[in-house]
């Protein structure tokens, strides 16, 4: 097994007696992996102490039980991860539904949103390894979840921008169905080819690398439930307790509203491709509030 001599500098940003323990990376040189996931080593332990990193990671995160803090440059040894995560101990799966953000599906050609290039093989064991419960913040229903992932693993950009009186011009609606079990509705957003000749630089200068990933977690339960109730059948679909329905690419660590179409659309029910909640109007209107000024890019 090849290994790789690196010297890094490491802060703990946790306490020791916390579950898991984060390590941020004060020196990034000559971190560049191909391998989705690397296991490093103290080399300056009796008994090597190993943590996991991910492709592009800025930060590596302790093996539960494993503490040691080290506040100067260190001398590690990198080395291939021999045993992933078994799949079928997951608490987290991309739900069909998802599949629209990976480009590896086809579907994603006609997705709007944000689109992944990694796979859902290795995003699944990505969110995983990183997986806590004691982390899962509640959704707009009993039944959903969230979860607010440092993005320091893939080169997602936010797909959120403020309107304003530059970029006001770029903004189109049309009719769309996220899938065709689903009434169609009205959406709004920013054309990204009209963003992109209106500001006349690159990209990556209009859209910044997200921050975060907000992971919209689905119980296995209601996902049976509107599977069901729209004919849908998933044989073999996992059981993993959670799904994860949608991916938001956003730089806060808390839940944007959700567009006011999209609460009418739940109303409707699970036979229109909606949850079946009623529209909440205090929340409602706090979604008007923040929708009247912002738009997602597609």
């Amino acid at each position: 097994m090849k290994k790789y001599p690196l010297t890094v500098s490491f802060c703990i940003l946790q306490t020791a007696n916390s579950r898991q323990s984060t390590w941020k990376l004060l020196s990034k040189s000559y971190l560049s992996f191909t391998s989705p996931s690397v296991r490093f080593y103290l080399s300056t332990t009796s008994s090597p102490l190993a943590f996991t990193s991910s492709i592009f990671r800025s930060s590596l995160t302790a093996l539960p039980g494993k503490h040691l803090i080290v506040s100067k440059r260190t001398t590690i040894m990198a080395s291939q991860e021999a045993s992933p995560m078994d799949p079928s101990q997951y608490n987290l799966v991309v739900d069909p539904f998802c599949h629209r953000q990976f480009s590896e599906k086809e579907s994603s050609k006609d997705y709007s949103g944000t689109v992944f290039n990694i796979s859902i093989k290795e995003f699944e064991q990505i969110v995983n390894t990183r997986f806590d419960p004691s982390n899962l913040q509640p959704g707009y229903a009993p039944f959903c979840k969230h979860i607010f992932l440092h993005n320091d693993f893939i080169d997602a950009r936010v797909n959120v921008l403020p309107i304003t009186e530059d970029n006001e011009h770029c903004l189109r609606s049309k009719y769309e169905a996220r899938n065709d079990k689903e009434l169609p509705v009205l959406t709004r957003y920013f054309s990204r080819e009209l963003l992109e000749k209106n500001a006349g630089s690159e990209p990556k200068d209009i859209f910044p690398i997200a921050k975060y990933l907000d992971l919209i977690l689905y119980s296995r339960e209601q996902i049976n439930k509107e599977n069901e109730a729209m004919g849908k059948s998933y044989d073999g679909e996992s059981e993993a307790p959670w799904g994860i329905v949608s991916i938001k690419a956003q730089d806060i660590d808390r839940e944007l509203p959700m567009t006011p179409i999209t609460a009418m659309r739940n109303a409707l029910g699970k036979e229109e491709g909606g949850s079946g909640v009623p529209i909440d109007r205090e929340k409602y209107m706090e979604a008007y509030h923040y929708w009247k000024d912002h738009a997602t890019v597609a």
